[in-house]
């Protein structure tokens, strides 16, 4: 019988046309028998190993970078942050503009979506500090759109401000004084 194997990246392989052929294990098992012993070197399986954990890490970050770019694109987050850039005191708060937009966290359990609601953290950044912005959405059935039921800015001081019911400007600036002068 002939020699059934190949040699691919210098490791022995073995082939056999009838190998495939169907349930013949008999046939298989003569044609692994003839071929000459596996014999690979450490070397090869670092250079295999080193080969696949790079394309397994590329192709995960691929898939993160993707999954990023589709919520960012999406139209609960769209809506979301036209809600934190229409409250002036959010705005404010944050030291923006300039607003930085960071990736949410993929496994933040605050991140839930399904079709018809969108429940998302967003972390945000301005000059003086950053937060988080917490959103709920719903898809309305008649239009198919999103709508924004609830959008909390979180700051890292503590401070929340709702943006769905924001405080005016002119009474942010009279708590500050009043809290300034104790």
């Amino acid at each position: 019988m002939p020699s059934c194997h190949v040699v691919w990246c210098g490791v022995v392989l073995p082939t056999c046309s009838r190998l495939f052929a169907g349930p013949r294990v008999e046939v298989a098992a003569s044609c692994y028998a003839s071929s000459k012993k596996m014999r690979v070197s450490t070397a090869k399986l670092q250079q295999l190993t080193i080969f696949t954990t790079l394309l397994t890490g590329g192709g995960i970050g691929t898939m993160y970078y993707l999954m990023q770019k589709k919520f960012a694109e999406s139209d609960y987050h769209q809506v979301a942050l036209q809600k934190l850039e229409a409250c002036a005191v959010a705005m404010e708060s944050l030291g923006a503009p300039p607003l930085k937009i960071h990736n949410i966290h993929l496994t933040d359990r605050h991140n839930r979506i399904d079709q018809q609601t969108a429940q998302i953290k967003i972390p945000v950044t301005g000059s003086r500090t950053g937060g988080y912005l917490y959103t709920s959405s719903i898809r309305e059935p008649d239009t198919n759109r999103w709508s924004v039921k609830l959008a909390v800015l979180r700051l890292k001081d503590g401070q929340t401000i709702n943006l769905m019911n924001p405080p005016s400007i002119a009474t942010e600036y009279t708590e500050c004084s009043v809290q300034g002068t104790d």
